[in-house]
């Protein structure tokens, strides 16, 4: 079999900030401290939609590489996002994550255009590989945004040389599955790397080289038994942990969705993990939240870690 450069867990990294809108650096490094210790956790995801990346300057975004790679331990790799609105902007986020010391590139698609050719997108992810001199992982966004790739296009994506991934967030069991079986075919160097919460057992039931979430900020152990139980083909193990994680996924995901990640955060804050849940995207969540999220943190069983709360 050929080795792959992602597998496992990869953990999207949410990003403290303190209440004046800095970075909270030593609750950074508790939050990696926290989310990166599974052994399971192969990789580090970082400036994504998690990370906040558009709501960081550019000197912001390398800092968190450099912090990050600090952090890790040997052998977990350092993923960036690269989300761009042009060519010419991910091009040169690019070759900063590069300078900055990030092992591997994620490529968010640019935004929707219906004008927007095939060829334009191999163009876009060349022009990052050329640039970067790393290896890419693409982002496959949910098929309602109107950013997702076709399975063909998808699958001659991942037959370029510097393409080593796919976070696969299709948001359809279907697609998934189609993409899933597409890239197999096309390339056995590439990882499919489950990234929609609201399907990982089905996801993985069908077939997965490892997990990518944001969640894994927040459940870092119970993503890891969910994952180490597929390897095992545990189907009982993966169905009770797929329980245990049904009511806080609901209520971290419900509706608007690009709330996700301030929920993620008040959930963090909640378990006295960070000291600040402060979003820079997302100003104020709705009063209800706290209330509902607490309520599935202690229905999942899920209570506040025995490390030492770092202090914004």
């Amino acid at each position: 079999m050929t080795p792959l450069l992602l597998g496992g867990v990869t953990v999207a990294t949410v990003l403290p900030f303190l209440p004046d809108g800095g970075i909270d650096w030593p609750g950074y490094a508790h939050l990696l401290s926290y989310a990166a210790s599974p052994a399971s956790t192969h990789a580090v995801f970082v400036n994504g939609h998690a990370g906040e990346s558009s709501a960081l300057t550019a000197d912001e975004r390398s800092e968190v590489i450099r912090f990050t790679r600090r952090h890790l331990r040997p052998g977990q790799k350092l993923v960036a996002g690269i989300v761009a609105e042009t060519t010419e902007d991910a091009v040169q986020q690019a070759r900063a994550a590069s300078t900055a010391d990030a092992d591997v590139l994620t490529v968010f698609p640019l935004p929707p255009s219906p004008a927007r050719t095939d060829a334009e997108v191999l163009h876009h992810v060349q022009a990052i590989a050329d640039a970067s001199g790393l290896p890419l992982a693409l982002f496959q966004y949910p098929i309602g945004s109107g950013a997702s790739y076709s399975t063909a296009l998808l699958t001659r994506l991942a037959t370029l040389p510097s393409v080593v991934a796919v976070k696969e967030g299709s948001d359809t069991m279907t697609l998934y599955e189609d993409n899933w079986r597409a890239i197999r075919l096309a390339s056995a160097k590439v990882a499919v790397l489950p990234s929609n919460f609201d399907w990982f057992l089905a996801q993985l039931a069908v077939g997965g080289h490892g997990l990518l979430s944001g969640l894994a900020s927040l459940v870092p152990q119970q993503l890891h038994e969910l994952w180490t139980a597929s390897e095992r083909n545990d189907l009982a193990t993966m169905r009770a942990v797929s329980d245990q994680l049904y009511p806080l996924v609901r209520a971290i995901y419900a509706l608007p969705r690009p709330h996700m990640y301030a929920r993620i955060k008040l959930a963090l804050w909640q378990l006295g993990v960070i000291a600040c849940p402060l979003s820079r995207m997302v100003r104020e969540l709705p009063g209800d939240d706290a209330t509902r999220i607490a309520a599935a943190l202690a229905q999942a069983g899920i209570s506040s870690p025995s490390t030492t709360k770092a202090t914004a």
